[in-house]
Order: C-alpha cells, then structure tokens, then sequence
C-alpha cells in the first residue's frame, strides 16, 4: 500500500500497478481531488487517463485545514486498485470489466462510440470493495 499525508489543496500520490500498463493517481489541485485510472501505452500525463472519478471538492470537506491520510491498495493480480481517504475506501477501478465506482458516483456521462471503459455510471459497489478486501487477506491458489 502506498500512502501520503496531506493538507487538502495539494496532493499527488501515483501506485503502480505489478500488471503492465495499468496505474492510478489520487491529486488534489485545490479546487477537487479525483482518482484516475491509468494506461502506460496511451501516453504519459492527460492522454494515459481512461478514467476518473471525483473524491472530493475542497470546500464541501469539514475541517479542510486538517491533514489527510490518502492510500492506495492494488489487488494481489494487479487488476484492481483502491483509493482510501482516511482509512475509508472512496474509490475503485477494475481494469479487467474497464469499471469505477467511487462514493460521489461523478462524473459521468453518455457512452461514446469506440470507448472500452463505462462512463455512464461510477455508482458505488460495496460488493466489489468486500470482494476485493477479502482478496488480499485470502490465502493464494498453488
């Protein structure tokens, strides 16, 4: 897991993924924080983005002078990744199904042609995120 303790305002933690090309940044720029889901062979910066989803805007946080705790968590297949708040899941992509879902479900918007991940829904499944805690306690197939 790696983590970042911050002031909201200012954050970039950047977790990459032990399966090619995937990785995920947490950054705050000030105004919001948004998790997105990355790939190595679009680019680098904007263009490797296939997805984002917002955590927070800055000014709906209580205490927003209060340091955080962000942290991200890869499954053991390298498929899946967490984002914590403060301990708390706030969101997840699966690279396999090409899904998010965070706690604020935005944004999102109307399917495009030709687009691999969905857009139109990042609503929260909290059986995905039971399913991906159990896997990194579960003891590994031989």
């Amino acid at each position: 897991m790696q983590s970042l303790l911050f002031t909201p305002g200012d954050a970039y933690l950047a977790a990459d993924s032990s399966t090619y090309p995937w990785y995920v940044v947490f950054e705050d720029e000030g105004v919001a924080a948004y998790f997105y889901a990355c790939d190595r062979t679009r680019g680098t910066d904007d263009d490797a983005i296939v997805d984002a989803m917002l955590v927070y805007n800055v000014s709906s946080l209580r205490d927003p002078e209060k340091q955080r705790l962000a942290s991200i968590q890869w499954s053991r297949d390298g498929m899946q990744a967490v984002m914590y708040l403060d301990g708390v899941a706030q969101g997840l992509f699966d690279f396999a199904k090409r899904i998010g879902s965070c706690r604020l479900d935005f944004p999102n918007f109307m399917a495009a042609q030709g687009e691999t991940w969905r857009q139109s829904s990042h609503a929260w499944d909290d059986e995905a995120l039971r399913t991906f805690e159990s896997g990194l306690y579960a003891e590994p197939a031989n």
